[in-house]
């Protein structure tokens, strides 16, 4: 699994010109999957979410979580970060899962954020064209890979 993880002052995803998901202060997820991931990676990524403290404290150092500053999450599918770009100019994407295992890890992903470590998790719809609207903060933006953990 891959996450890019964005801080955020405020976040919102469009459907349709419809909001189906918004944040003020929180974290935006581009979450990607890949066809070897299990819910072992996506319990490790959780973890790493919910514990990621990069909001600054009273001194102005990044020390605090999202619990510390009631941050709240947009997660958002993301099977693009598994582009390979080795080849020509046209991206491949066989490095992604296919839906039927992605959607249900992504999944799984939301509902432990929410139920193992009491979050607030907002979601676009899996493998919808999302319009994603956000203000990064700092900027700061961190790349997460379960394979580098």
């Amino acid at each position: 699994m891959r996450i890019v993880l964005q801080r955020a002052s405020r976040a919102e995803v469009r459907i349709d010109g419809e909001v189906v998901g918004q944040i003020g202060k929180g974290f935006v997820l581009l979450v990607g999957i890949t066809h070897e991931d299990t819910t072992a990676e996506a319990d490790r990524l959780a973890k790493k979410v919910a514990q990621m403290r990069v909001f600054e404290d009273a001194e102005g150092k990044m020390n605090l979580g999202l619990r510390e500053v009631e941050g709240e999450i947009l997660s958002i599918s993301q099977f693009t970060l598994y582009a390979d770009c080795r080849k020509g100019n046209r991206p491949a994407f066989i490095k992604a899962a296919r839906p039927e295992v992605a959607e249900p890890l992504y999944d799984y992903f939301n509902r432990i954020l929410r139920e193992q470590y009491g979050l607030q998790v907002h979601t676009g719809r899996f493998g919808a064209d999302m319009k994603v609207d956000f203000i990064n903060d700092g900027p700061v933006t961190i790349l997460l890979d379960s394979s580098e953990m």
